[in-house]
Parts: structure tokens; sequence; C-alpha cells
């Protein structure tokens, strides 16, 4: 009977082992290109997700088994495994990209540089530029320049003396109406005294016929 048990319990473990064979880890695959480098960053992305969908199968099959606590360390294993080599490829591939960003950094800093050299040289070869003469003026300019300023001299004389006689003449009105004004209240002032001279002169003609 006990040879019996121990028969099953190798035939068990051999068939839980060749079912779980873990694989090697083997070194990731070079990369030689940017393009690469992001091909095998969404392979890793793909394949990471395709080795959790296979250990969770994994695990409902051990549950299954006689022998689950095996059964589970080694699709575990296989989990870690697969992972890690996953994790490698990973690596690499973002390793190469970050020194290709530095790379291409430093051959734009270099060929700035030579382009800033070549400027350079090519300033210190050119001859200096003569410096341009001043554009004289034209004599005719300066003759009317004088006879401008005269016309407008005389312009302004000319508004000015408009002005004063302007003023001269609003000042005259003003007295010719302060006259007439004056003069119409004299004459208002003579035809009311004479109409009071004549009503006082009736009044004692009136006075005089009563007695």
């Amino acid at each position: 009977m006990r040879a019996l048990a121990v028969a099953l319990s190798a035939t068990l473990l051999a068939a839980c082992a060749s079912q779980d064979v873990v694989p090697r880890e083997v070194p990731p695959p070079p990369v030689t290109s940017v393009a690469q480098a992001d091909q095998q960053l969404a392979a890793v992305a793909r394949e990471r997700a395709a080795i959790e969908a296979r250990f969770a199968e994994r695990e409902r099959v051990c549950y299954d088994k006689f022998f689950v606590n095996n059964c589970l360390d080694e699709a575990k294993e296989r989990r870690r495994s697969a992972l890690a080599a996953q994790r490698a490829i990973e690596v690499q591939a973002e390793h190469f990209k970050r020194r290709a960003v530095v790379e291409e950094r430093d051959r734009n800093l270099a060929e700035a540089e030579r382009r800033f050299k070549e400027q350079e040289a090519r300033m210190a070869a050119e001859p200096p530029k003569p410096a341009a003469e001043p554009t004289p003026v034209p004599a005719q300019r300066k003759a009317i320049a004088p006879e401008r300023m005269a016309e407008r001299d005389a312009r302004l004389r000319a508004q000015k003396q408009q002005e004063a006689a302007s003023a001269g003449k609003r000042a005259q009105n003003v007295r010719d109406y302060e006259a007439r004004k004056a003069q119409s209240e004299e004459r208002q002032r003579k035809v009311a005294q004479r109409k009071a001279e004549k009503a006082a002169k009736a009044a004692k003609e009136a006075e005089d016929a009563k007695k």
C-alpha cells in the first residue's frame, strides 16, 4: 500500500514538473536603433500582459492538482523568470534611447560650435566696410530756408496787426454804443421833464379857473 502511494506521488510530481518547466533566462537581443527600441518596449508591454494571463491560468490548473503548493511555486517561478526577461529587454531599450538622445544633443552642439567658428573665421577674413560719407545738403535748400523764415515772420506780423486792428475796432464799437446809449437816456429824461412841466402847468391853469 505504501509503495502504491509513493508511486502515485512520484507520478503526480513528474506530471506537474513536465507541465511547468521553468524556462531558462536568455540575454535580450541587441538594440541598434531607436525604432527598434520602441518596438521592443511595445512588445514588452504585450508580453507582460500575456505572462500575467498565463500565470492566472496556471493558478487555476494548480488548484485542481494534488500537490497544489508545488504547482503554484513552479508557476510563480515561471512568472518571475518571464517578467525578469522582459525587464532586461525594457532596461536595455530604455538605456539605448537615453544614450541616443544624449548623442543627438552632443552632435547638435558640435554642429553649432562648428558653424560659429566658421562664421567667426569668415568675418575675420573679410575687410572692414568703409564708413558711409554723410550726404551733402543741396545749396538750394540752404538758400530757401531763410526765405521761408522771412515769410513766416511776415505772416506773424500781419496776423498781429490784424488782431490789433480788430481789437481797436471792437473798442471803438463799444465806445460808440455807450455814447448812443447815453444820448438815448438824455432824450428820454428831457421828454419826461417836458411831460412833467406840461402836467404841472395844466394843473395850475385848472386851479386858477376854479377861482
